[in-house]
C-alpha cells in the first residue's frame, strides 16, 4: 500500500476504448478533479478485451511507467473496473497508488458524506469494495506447522483482517437499519398527512441542488463538481393554490454506478423510490443529454422507482441560445417538460406551476354544510383537505368550501354536500 500525500496528488488517466462497458473520458476527468486530484496526463489505447494481469497491455504499461516518470505522478486513476489483481499487479509494476472507477467514486462519497446515516452507508460500501483486495501482508504469521519452533498462531493475518471486516460491516449494517426504520416512519407520517412527496433526481451535476435551494430557499452545498451533493436534505414547498409538498434532494447519478454504492445507498434512494413524483433534472446543454437520460433511468430500475410518474426539468437553458422558459404538454394536457434555468431562475414558476396541475389533476372543490353534532368531520377535513373558506351557520354548524382529493371524498359521505365542480 502507498501512504496519500497531504497535497493535491498528480494523476495519470488511463482510458481504454473497449467492445462493452465503455466509460466516458470527461467524465473520469471530472471525478479526478472531484476527488482533489490534479490530471496531469491522459493515457488512451484501445484493446478487444482487457489484460487478465494488467488490464492494459504490456507496451501500454510501459508508457504509463514512463508518463509518471515525466510528469512526477503520484497517483494513476483507471476508467474502469480492476479486478483485485489486476490492482495489485499495476501497483507493484508501476510503483505508485493505482485506484479504479469504483475506488474514485468512493473516495469522492467519502469526502462528500456529512451526516451520520451517509458515513455509516460510505463506510459499508468502502468495506466492501476493500473485502475484495485484502492480500496477506503479515508473512510472519502462518498457520500451525509440526516442529519444535514451527508452531503459529492458527489464524493468518489475512484471515484476521477478513474476520474483523465481517464484524464491522455486520455492525454498520445494524446501525442502518435503524436509521432506515427512522426515515420509514418519517415518509409514514408524511403520507397520514397526505402531504406528497417529491424527490428530484437526476444526473450528478445537472443543477439539482441549485434548483432544490431556488424552490426551497434552502442553503445546501453547490459546487460544479460531480457529487457535491450526498446526503438528501428534505424541505416543505408550498404551491400557488395552498397545496404542500415535500422536497427531497437525493445524490445525483452517473453512468454505471457501483452496484455496491446503490446496495449501501439503498435506503437513501428510497426517498426516491416512494416518492408520488420525480423531478428528473436534466442538462440542456449537455452533449450527451440522452445517455444521462438513459443512465438516470436505469438506475431508477435498479431501486424500483422506475414506475413512479416523472416530470422533466430540462435546466441551464441559459446556456442554450433560442430556448426561452416553457412548459411541454401531452396530448391530454398533462404537463411532461419544463424547461428553464435554476441559476437564473428564468422559468422556475413554470415549474411550480406545472406541479400545481399535476397535484391539482385529482382534487375537486366541494360547498359542506355541517351540523353541529359534527364536529369530527370538520376536524378531519382540517387535516386532509383544504378549507378554501369556512363560517358558522344559523343552526351553530358550519359552512365549508373546501379543495379535497377525490379519494377522500368518502370524508363527508355523511354531510350535506353542494358539488361545484367534477
Amino acid at each position: 500500500m502507498f501512504d496519500r500525500p497531504e497535497s493535491g496528488e498528480r494523476a495519470i488517466l488511463v482510458h481504454l476504448t473497449l467492445q462493452v462497458g465503455q466509460e466516458d473520458l470527461y467524465e473520469l476527468k471530472e471525478l479526478a478533479k472531484s476527488a482533489g486530484a490534479e490530471p496531469v496526463h491522459v493515457v488512451t489505447g484501445s484493446r478487444q478485451r482487457p489484460d487478465p494481469k494488467y488490464f492494459v497491455g504490456k507496451g501500454k504499461l510501459e508508457e504509463i511507467k514512463s508518463e509518471i516518470a515525466i510528469h512526477e505522478a503520484d497517483i494513476v486513476l483507471v476508467n474502469h473496473p480492476l479486478t483485485p489483481s489486476q490492482e495489485r499487479n499495476l501497483e507493484q509494476a508501476l510503483e505508485v497508488r493505482v485506484v479504479d472507477r469504483n475506488g474514485l467514486i468512493l473516495d469522492i462519497f467519502a469526502l462528500r458524506a456529512q451526516t451520520f446515516e451517509g458515513k455509516l452507508q460510505v463506510e459499508l460500501a468502502q468495506l466492501k469494495h476493500l473485502s475484495t483486495r485484502l492480500i496477506r501482508g503479515w508473512t510472519h504469521l502462518e498457520r500451525q506447522k509440526g516442529g519444535i519452533g514451527m508452531r503459529g498462531p492458527g489464524e493468518t493475518q489475512l484471515e484476521t483482517d477478513r474476520r474483523l471486516l465481517s464484524n464491522r460491516i455486520k455492525l454498520i449494517q445494524r446501525r442502518l437499519e435503524k436509521v432506515a426504520k427512522q426515515r420509514s416512519q418519517g415518509r409514514s407520517k408524511r403520507k397520514k398527512s397526505e402531504i406528497p412527496s417529491v424527490s428530484l433526481v437526476g444526473y450528478t451535476n445537472a443543477g439539482k441542488s441549485t434548483l432544490f435551494n431556488t424552490l426551497t430557499g434552502a442553503d445546501i452545498y453547490v459546487a460544479n463538481q460531480l457529487f457535491a451533493t450526498l446526503d438528501p436534505t428534505l424541505r416543505n414547498c408550498s404551491l400557488a393554490n395552498g397545496t404542500k409538498v415535500v422536497l427531497a434532494d437525493t445524490v445525483g447519478f452517473i453512468r454505471h454506478l457501483p452496484h455496491e454504492l446503490v446496495a449501501a445507498f439503498k435506503s437513501t434512494l428510497q426517498e426516491a423510490s416512494e416518492a408520488e413524483l420525480l423531478l428528473h433534472i436534466i442538462d440542456a446543454n449537455a452533449e450527451d443529454r440522452d445517455d444521462t437520460i438513459f443512465q438516470v433511468n436505469q438506475v431508477l430500475e435498479d431501486i424500483n422507482a422506475h414506475k413512479i410518474q416523472q416530470l422533466q426539468v430540462f435546466n441551464k437553458i441559459d446556456l442554450l441560445e433560442n430556448v426561452e422558459p416553457h412548459i411541454d404538454y401531452d396530448n391530454t394536457g398533462k404537463p411532461v417538460r419544463v424547461w428553464l434555468s435554476a441559476v437564473t431562475g428564468a422559468g422556475v414558476e413554470l415549474l411550480l406551476k406545472a406541479l400545481m396541475e399535476l397535484f391539482s389533476s385529482t382534487k375537486v372543490k366541494r360547498k359542506c354544510y355541517l351540523l353541529p353534532n359534527q364536529g369530527g368531520v370538520r376536524a378531519n377535513l382540517f387535516n386532509y383537505a383544504k378549507i378554501i373558506e369556512e363560517k358558522v351557520n344559523d343552526m351553530g354548524g358550519w359552512d365549508l368550501l373546501i379543495e379535497i382529493d377525490k379519494k377522500h371524498l368518502g370524508l363527508i359521505k355523511t354531510v350535506e354536500v353542494e358539488e361545484l365542480d367534477g
